[in-house]
């Protein structure tokens, strides 16, 4: 069951309308390392977990970027202004302005309609884990080419905050995964011959090896350990 609360989950705002922004600003709300594909990946995935915790660790995440989702929406609504302006989106799609009435619409920033075929499900929990690691990962990165390409501090301010809730999801799902090592498909790994092997097919040299595989395994960030790291130079 979902409750809608009708607060967002952090305030948007725009200095002004920037129509060719906003189509730019859809590639998060439709495409295929956006917040929807996000939310219902990590949804899909769940209905299958046995774990408690994990599956709680999933479908708050879930719930929690269909937040973002608002919050992204809302900012291309901002964005699109309060006038049919086809001709002044110079990137991008047109759909919002001749076809929904500015009303966001669910596809990728070249206009291409949301699909199913972006979420990734395959029931072994290891496997859907480094997906969505994958996945929040990509998602930093979008919103960090996002960042550049606007002066908008608004603006900016919210992707900054989306960016960083991305890392986070990303740390919870690493901690996740190290829980299972194990099992599913990290079990017996590297136990084959197969499985120690390195072809080296270019040549010259030869810069990795596998003759002791381990399963992935991930270190979260200790805040304490480090001070504060510097600005990240992505999104100056």
């Amino acid at each position: 069951m979902f409750k809608h609360d009708k607060q967002l989950l952090k305030d948007v705002r725009v200095e002004k309308a920037n129509p060719t922004y906003a189509a730019m600003l859809t590639e998060q709300l439709g495409g295929p390392q956006g917040e929807m594909k996000a939310a219902m990946q990590y949804m899909a995935q769940s209905f299958r977990i046995k774990d408690v915790a994990i599956k709680d660790l999933f479908m708050d995440i879930a719930s929690e970027e269909l937040s973002h989702m608002e919050m992204v929406a809302t900012t291309i609504n901002l964005l699109n202004g309060h006038d049919l302006d086809a001709e002044g989106t110079q990137a991008g799609h047109i759909q919002s302005h001749v076809l929904t009435g500015l009303n966001p619409l669910m596809a990728n920033a070249s206009g291409y309609l949301w699909t199913a075929a972006y979420v990734n499900v395959t029931g072994d929990l290891a496997a859907d884990l480094l997906s969505n690691i994958a996945a929040e990962q990509r998602a930093k990165v979008v919103y960090e080419y996002l960042y550049r390409q606007i002066e908008d501090q608004h603006v900016r301010n919210t992707i900054d905050f989306l960016l960083n809730r991305e890392e986070a999801h990303n740390t919870l799902f690493r901690q996740a995964f190290n829980q299972i090592q194990g099992t599913g498909s990290t079990k017996d790994w590297g136990v084959d011959e197969n499985a120690r092997l390195y072809f080296d097919l270019s040549t010259p040299g030869k810069y990795f090896d596998i003759k002791n595989p381990q399963p992935p395994a991930f270190q979260n960030p200790d805040p304490n350990a480090n001070p504060p790291k510097p600005p990240n130079p992505l999104i100056q």
